[in-house]
Parts: structure tokens; sequence; C-alpha cells
């Protein structure tokens, strides 16, 4: 599945060309052999780094460099990252230099804080460029999270996969840049695991990416978005999918919907008809505390079935979601169907931003 960015989004909307831009999910991504005549661009602009002092492709030269371009809510990203992390542990003292070029698609992606944070808790050792102004993905006319370029040993870019998937054609590619940059490096098997996906398992289409902020976002009460705002919505029922139903007071930010006290609307809840194995919520505790999101399935706490691994069960049975820090949460992982989901909560300032689903499942 390939990302594509608000950015260039946006900038199409405003040529009305918005139906024609949107792109359908694609597990397996693109990749392209180039002809080795480009030179790669430098990491100018970045606005910090983690895991390293500041690099150049210019300092890089004799060491094969993949720039990997990712986003920590991003759910194609997260997918990608065992793979990323799998050939730097390989090829770290054969040649090959990751630098993960972290540009954020939301607001709080900016902070630094925040991305260390990630890094730590996803396990991520190898350079990170920070690039909260855009200039590194503007350097390379990108437009999708996640994005890799292989550049070789000259600093020529000779290799560009966009999306997910391709991971063992990939790592070839690693290793022939290695070896023609050290004809005598002594290199591992590349890792049999084609396209990431597990041998028996199906996939399936499933709703599209939903985002909940009035930027992007499909929220389809009568009221409709009111940008900047705070609006009493009433759920009309009759919910069709993909479509984003609020119950309750909810203001309207560009990025998200975020709920108020819990005194000024006890019925709050948004509500998402589905299809899919998998569903993510990108949530935020939007005044620095945790918060605690209930999440229902048809009307039901979730399932044991169905739970994703960020749900938990209190001593009333009902299921939820602690948020503690802004970041991606996994819901539901279970079996593909058609479900209704319903996320409520008593904390004040939760911002829901963007849910992502998964559609393949493991047949027995």
């Amino acid at each position: 599945m390939i990302r594509i960015a608000r950015l260039g989004v946006l900038f199409l909307v405003i040529l009305g060309l918005w139906g024609v831009v949107r792109l359908s999910a694609a597990r397996r991504g693109e990749g392209m052999l180039l002809g080795g005549t480009m030179n790669a661009p430098d990491f100018k602009g970045a606005t910090g780094w983690i895991n390293s002092q500041p690099l150049s492709i210019k300092d890089l030269r004799g060491r094969v460099v993949l720039v990997d371009f990712w986003e920590y809510t991003c759910v194609n990203c997260l997918r990608t990252l065992p793979y990323v992390k799998s050939w730097h542990d390989k090829y770290k003292d054969k040649g090959l230099v990751i630098v993960g070029v972290h540009t954020p698609e939301f607001e709080f992606g900016k902070s630094e804080a925040n991305v260390r944070e990630a890094a730590q808790r996803l396990g991520i050792s190898y350079p990170i460029a920070l690039d909260s102004d855009y200039a590194v993905w503007s350097a390379y006319a990108n437009s999708y999270w996640p994005r890799k370029y292989l550049i070789d040993a000259k600093g020529k870019i000779r290799y560009d996969h966009a999306g997910e998937g391709g991971y063992e054609e990939f790592e070839g590619h690693i290793q022939e840049l290695l070896e023609e940059a050290d004809p005598r490096v002594s290199l591992p098997p590349v890792d049999k695991v084609g396209d990431g996906i597990p041998a028996g398992a199906v996939c399936y289409q499933t709703t599209s990416e939903t985002y909940c902020g009035y930027e992007r976002g499909t929220l389809a009460n009568p009221e409709g978005y009111k940008p900047g705002q705070t609006v009493a919505y009433r759920d009309p029922g009759n919910h069709r999918d993909g479509k984003l139903y609020a119950q309750g007071r909810w203001y309207n930010d560009g990025e998200s919907l975020r709920h108020l006290e819990a005194l000024e609307s006890p019925d709050a809840y948004l509500g998402l008809r589905y299809h899919a194995v998998e569903v993510n919520l990108v949530m935020k505790p939007e005044k620095s505390v945790s918060a605690r999101v209930h999440v229902s399935l048809d009307g039901q706490p979730v399932p044991v079935e169905y739970r994703g691994k960020d749900i938990q069960k209190d001593s009333t049975g009902m299921t939820f979601v602690e948020i503690i820090e802004p970041r991606m949460y996994n819901l539901i992982n279970g079996k593909m169907g058609m479900h209704e989901l319903r996320l409520s909560t008593a904390s004040d300032g939760v911002g829901l931003y963007a849910f992502t689903f998964g559609g393949c499942e493991e047949k027995p």
C-alpha cells in the first residue's frame, strides 16, 4: 500500500483533480531501476538528526546508501520497517548506510521528542534525518510514504521503490551495489520473503484510508464540517461504508476531530462502518495526559478473536485503548468482514486523526 502525501493531495485538489488522484491501495507498491545518471540530492534542510551527527551524500561516497522516506504513524511504513531494520543489521558492516528520512504527515510529527520516542519504541538504530519542513522530501520530488531510494558508491540513484512489497528484489539490488563497490565483499543469502505476505494468506480489498479532520475527512453527518468550530452532531443512522458518523460535541480541526468534556456531551461517539481484517487509528491525547477511548464492535465489546494489540478489557468487560502518546493504535485484527466500529471516551481532549485498514488474512 502507498500513502500519498497531503501536500500533493492539496495541490491537486486546488487544480480540481481530486477524483482522479486518489490512489487505490496497492499492497505490492512499485519499484523502478534507474540508469545511474542522477546525482542523489543531499539532506540539506533537515531540521535535526537522531542516532547520528548530520550526514551528507558527499560524506557517504564509497558507501551504498538507502534513503527511506517514512512516517511513524503510517501503517505502510510500519509494515516495511522490519525489512529495513533487517537490512541494516545484515549489511551495516558490508558497506550499506541506511538513512531514514522522517517527513511528518501530521503536525505532531514535527516534534523531535515524538519521533525520538517512536524510534526507540520501534527499535530503529540507524540514522534518522528529521524533515519537518519537507526540504529533503522536495529535493527528491517525493510524493509517497514509504519510498526507498538506493544510491551507489558514486552518489548516483540506481533504484527507486514506492510502497510496500518487493523486499526480496530490493535486497538483491542492495547486494548488487555492495558487490559493485567492493567485489571482495562476502554477503549472506538474500532472505526469501518475496512481498512479505505469509504463504497461504488471502488479501482482500478493504475500506479506503479514512481521515477525520476537515482537510481530508469523510464525515457524513448532515451538519458537516465547520472548520475551527465545535459542532453538536446527531448520528443520522443508516451508515455507509468508509464514512464517519459523529454523535455529540466535537471540535473540527484540520487534521482531527477532537472530543470535548464528557459533561458537555456524555453520549458522544464516532462511528465507522468498514470492511477489512485489520483496523488502525492514529490518536493523540491533545492535553498531554493519557486518555482512555472505549471501542466496541457491532454494538458489543471487541471479541477476543478480533482484538488488536492495543485493545484492553476493564473489570466491567468493556474494551478500550489507553492513549499515552500520539501514534497509530491497532484496534481490530480478526477476520475479513463488514462491521460497525464505535469509539467513545470520558476523557477530555482526545484527537482522532486517521483510520487505516489491512486486508490480508492468514488461512489455516
